[in-house]
């Protein structure tokens, strides 16, 4: 018998307890400016089927439309980055599962109320795509995927336009690394900083084709 989300058995193991759309809007309210960037990084280590996530992609598909109501294209590229700036872990397959179709529903619902035509599939693809590698099942707290491999997450970054290009890091080296918690990501002052070292890297290609250049790499 599948296991029922917020069920008292799944409570009772795995302490799964979903958080409420209200609760998560007035928490979401609080950084409110990056929820609508577009490029701004969310990681949810607990991420159920999305509660979080999704609202999150919501707001941030607010800006897009703002940005690109006449442009479908630009309006395209920029939802696909909007999506690969989302990241989950979570401990349940059915979660990851639902996690990932409600993401991609948010974008489909997204594009067909600015547009009044379905998500075309090349950018449905492609969303499908990101949410594979973006939402893992695994544990936070050991860094390893339900396969005991380490989680590995990739940066998507645009360059030049229609261009978009990935970089895969090991999650735990993230979090672990000494210089991680002491040295600033970013400097405007001329200090060193932390630079996390890619275990692979792609080069730039068109965001329609991010899934055809993974079938000509090894992910680790």
């Amino acid at each position: 018998m599948p296991h029922v989300p917020n069920s008292r058995q799944r409570i009772i193991d795995h302490g799964e307890v979903f958080t409420p759309p209200g609760l998560v809007a007035d928490m979401l309210d609080l950084v409110r400016g990056e929820c609508e960037r577009i490029d701004s990084r969310f990681l949810e280590p607990a991420c159920g089927n999305g509660n979080f996530l999704a609202e999150v992609l919501r707001r941030k598909l607010k800006t897009v439309d703002k940005q690109n109501a006449r442009n479908r294209q630009r309006w395209e590229r920029d939802a696909i980055l909007a999506v690969s700036s989302l990241y989950g872990i979570d401990l349940l397959p059915d979660n990851i599962a639902a996690c990932r179709d409600r993401l991609l529903d948010v974008v489909a619902s997204a594009h067909g109320e600015q547009f009044e035509e379905p998500l075309p599939e090349p950018a449905r693809r492609t969303a499908a795509f990101i949410l594979n590698l973006n939402i893992v099942q695994g544990d936070a707290l050991t860094y390893q995927t339900a396969g005991k491999r380490a989680i590995v997450f990739s940066e998507w970054s645009p360059v030049n336009g229609m261009l978009v290009k990935r970089r895969d890091f090991q999650f735990g080296q993230l979090l672990e690394d000494a210089h991680y918690a002491s040295s600033p990501l970013f400097s405007d002052y001329g200090e060193s900083v932390y630079l996390p070292e890619p275990i692979g890297e792609y080069p730039p290609c068109h965001y329609l084709k991010l899934a055809d250049a993974e079938a000509s790499h090894e992910r680790p």
